[in-house]
């Protein structure tokens, strides 16, 4: 079985994946100062060496502190020397942005996996703790694409910015016309959302000269495929983890 791990702001999450692309994962809060939150990564980590019979582990990282912590970490419990995108293997994706360098190993991953399962063109979204909008060619190369802020990073810099406006959950909204503050933000959040994820994929195909297919991942992609009336062609949570495991 191979292991792969996605080191992101918010959190670490871990893709089992034994034959075929059937995708077991398991996240932990990403706080590598809280003791808790370590006791709890080290707990896992011993107790699934043996549950999942761990031969290969793959690591994508956009932060490089967790990554030297856990990659330590996954020696002394597991046995296994992790490799790194970016440090020990590369993404056989055309990258085409001006300063290659710049781009996320976890934007090309998702990327390349888009590709390679759902095929070019494509513009493959990712709702994360920001959400990101990366075009493939019909070529296949990577062409970069758009960064913004995710729904909660949205939500937190509403109640911490304003002196009146209140921190709301981040729940679907049943109408569009809010009739109370929370709901309100909700509407903002989801019908908002949904239509700046419209916009964005008819001006990129614009740009792109043809109509790419929408690949849609990341934890809010299944919710926000629903507030959206542009066609998305797969939503798939667990893109990342398929684009590691095919890099060996």
């Amino acid at each position: 079985m191979i292991a792969t791990i996605d080191i992101g702001n918010s959190t670490i999450a871990f893709g089992f994946l034994g034959k075929g692309d059937a995708v077991h994962v398991v996240r932990i809060e990403n706080m590598p100062d809280s003791e808790l939150v370590m006791a709890k990564l080290d707990n896992f980590l011993l107790s699934s060496a043996e549950r999942y019979a761990i031969k290969k582990v793959v690591i994508c990282s956009v932060v490089p502190d967790v990554q030297r912590l856990l990659d330590g970490k996954i020696r002394k419990s597991w046995g296994i020397t992790p490799l790194v995108v970016g440090r020990d293997l590369e993404i056989p994706i055309k990258n085409r942005y001006k300063s290659p360098r710049q781009v996320g190993k976890d934007r090309l991953l998702c990327a390349f996996a888009a590709r390679e399962i759902y095929g070019a063109p494509a513009i493959v979204i990712d709702l994360g703790t920001a959400i990101t909008f990366d075009g493939v060619s019909p070529q296949g190369d990577y062409l970069g694409g758009a960064i913004i802020p995710g729904l909660r990073l949205s939500a937190e810099a509403l109640f911490e910015k304003t002196a009146l406006l209140p921190r709301v959950p981040i729940a679907e909204p049943k109408k569009v016309i809010g009739r109370s503050t929370a709901e309100s933000i909700q509407s903002g959040l989801f019908h908002g959302y949904g239509a700046l994820c419209d916009g964005m994929v008819t001006r990129l195909g614009e740009e792109m000269h043809c109509r790419p297919q929408v690949v849609m991942t990341g934890g809010y992609a299944d919710v926000m495929s629903r507030f959206m009336r542009h066609p998305v062609h797969a939503v798939d949570g667990e893109l990342i983890f398929k684009g590691m495991a095919r890099l060996v």
